[in-house]
């Protein structure tokens, strides 16, 4: 097809930054057990790959300040989703460097500077660290991009701008915890000291590598802890980078220790061990219920969980289809589906579900799928085969449940990890697309009479992380947003992201809250001091 003809093609979206195009070329039809599946072109995925502007100096441990090997020497691959090719082998932490970091850690609360450093001078560093991420910010998106395939426009334009801003907000909070003074029934003058809780131990997923480590050392170090952070298999080489950073700009070594490595051996042995005082993990519900119980069979350590969920995103008669469909299109797809808080439950009244579900069809058909390095681009691939391979169970299960395929359901390309972006119509609660969490671009659109009916059934699942309403009736808004037993609420707007904003889920989506200053509890002990008074002149 000629470049004319393309770029008339072409349509913007208004949920994503200038210059993220959408494009799909369709093929023609294809029926495929008994259901009309509208074919992609692979043309996207067939072409060159750029090569990233950046270079990976990085893939050791980083314990006490310093870059070293793991105890075994042992390293593991880190691969590019792009490809499924070897970009780095990085150093494989187990249990015995989990030790050396966490006596690192322990030598630098009890011992070194960090705690001891007066709230002002801590928040200068989380300042100084900022600036150089924005001085440094190209690096860190490519590398982002290279390690993980999302698009490198979201990383470089968003996501790195977004750890720059929990930064600062933290920085900001570092010299205003304090505590109270509180009156008591007697001769006593009655404190409390909100003290930091000592070494916290952290682990991060792999769909959003630098916003997890911002979330969770942006808290803990403005409350005056130290840290062990353990990265996700699949993403180890941002953390590493920006922890360097955090060096340059003044952390006292053994403050952060970064230990790459696997769940069942670095993960296990920093969820149980004993001299770890606090746990915060982010990923997948099931592996949430294993760090609770070696949090709790260890030393009873308080745990913070960010989990997984099953989103709603519901449609009412009222909404504007266009923007609807424009809206739930993204609050799917965006990350490739990789999205814990995804609307992955797409809620459409009758009345407008017919001419929704040609629209999102439609829309999804012009998703261009590819190199995330390129402008245009709007999908990159999965992160790994094995969520590659799970997304497609998960999508051969939807046709076996005679759930209607749309559109898309196979691979993008011969390489690589790329999906077409699919659509199911005509899905019901209790097939597993409804059920599960799927982390990949699925979208499953269903059918609802009214309120009472959507309530209910958007309230039955176990879980509870997000919701999405689209509605123009600020009653119905109101009544969704309170009857919605979810963590976040968006109305009419998804996946909006700020410093302050808490982000947690209930039921199994987790316990506690992220950002805002929620997330400052999570790091802090409250300690009442109570002193005798003699002969006070007032009570």
């Amino acid at each position: 097809m000629a470049a004319r003809r393309i770029s008339s093609l072409l349509s913007r979206s208004p949920s994503l930054p200038p210059g993220s195009a959408s494009l799909f070329l369709s093929l023609g039809r294809n029926s495929g057990l008994g259901r009309s599946a509208q074919r992609f072109s692979t043309a996207a995925v067939t072409e060159e790959l750029i090569t990233p502007p950046v270079q990976i100096n990085h893939t050791q441990l980083l314990i006490n300040g310093q870059f070293v090997d793991s105890a075994s020497g042992k390293t593991f691959p880190t691969l590019d989703p792009r490809t499924g090719e070897v970009i780095a082998h990085v150093a494989e932490g187990e249990a015995e460097d989990i030790n050396r970091a966490v006596s690192a850690a322990r030598k630098a609360f009890d011992d070194g500077p960090w705690p001891k450093m007066t709230a002002y001078e801590r928040s200068r560093i989380l300042l100084r660290f900022a600036d150089l991420v924005e001085k440094h910010n190209d690096e860190l998106a490519a590398l982002e991009t290279w390690n993980n395939g999302k698009l490198y426009e979201q990383a470089a334009k968003t996501e790195l701008p977004m750890l720059v801003r929990l930064f600062h907000y933290y920085a900001g909070w570092a010299d205003k915890i304090h505590g109270l003074t509180v009156p008591a029934d007697g001769p006593y003058h009655v404190q409390t000291l909100h003290e930091p809780i000592g070494v916290a131990g952290q682990i991060i997923p792999w769909n959003f590598p630098l916003l997890m480590f911002a979330w969770k050392v942006g808290p803990a170090l403005a409350c005056g802890n130290t840290i062990v952070l353990k990265t996700a298999e699949q993403t180890p080489l941002t953390a590493l980078y920006a922890a360097k950073l955090l060096h340059e700009a003044g952390l006292p070594p053994g403050v952060l220790n970064v230990v790459s490595g696997y769940g069942p051996t670095a993960g296990a042995a920093l969820a149980s061990h004993m001299d770890v005082d606090k746990l915060a993990f982010t990923g997948s519900t099931n592996t949430g219920k294993i760090v609770l119980e070696l949090a709790a069979r260890s030393n009873l350590k308080p745990v913070t969980l960010e989990l997984g969920g099953k989103s709603p995103f519901i449609i009412c008669e009222d909404a504007g289809i266009d923007k609807a469909v424009e809206l739930a299109h993204f609050a799917l797809f965006f990350n490739q589906g990789q999205c814990c808080c995804a609307g992955s439950r797409t809620y459409v009244h009758e009345r407008i579900y017919d001419e929704f579900l040609a629209k999102a069809k439609a829309r999804a058909m012009r998703r261009l799928v590819g190199d995330p390095f390129k402008k245009g681009v709007e999908q990159g691939p999965q992160i790994d085969s094995e969520q590659f391979e799970k997304v497609l169970r998960y999508i051969r299960s939807g046709i076996e449940s005679d759930a209607t395929l749309e559109c898309g359901g196979g691979r993008l390309g011969s390489k690589g990890f790329y999906i077409e972006p699919t659509v199911f119509s005509n899905v019901q609660d209790d097939m597993l697309i409804a059920k599960d969490e799927i982390f990949g671009p699925v979208q499953s659109i269903l059918k609802f009479k009214d309120l009472d009916e959507v309530i209910r059934r958007a309230n039955t699942t176990p879980y509870g992380l997000a919701a999405g309403v689209f509605t123009s009736n600020i009653d119905t808004a109101n009544t969704l947003s309170r009857a919605l037993r979810a963590g976040t609420v968006w109305v009419n707007c998804f996946d909006v992201f700020d410093a302050a904003i808490p982000f947690g889920g209930y039921k199994m989506s987790g316990i506690g809250r992220e950002k805002g200053i929620y997330s400052l509890h999570n790091y802090l002990q409250v300690k009442a001091v109570v002193t005798s008074l003699n002969n006070p002149a007032w009570l």
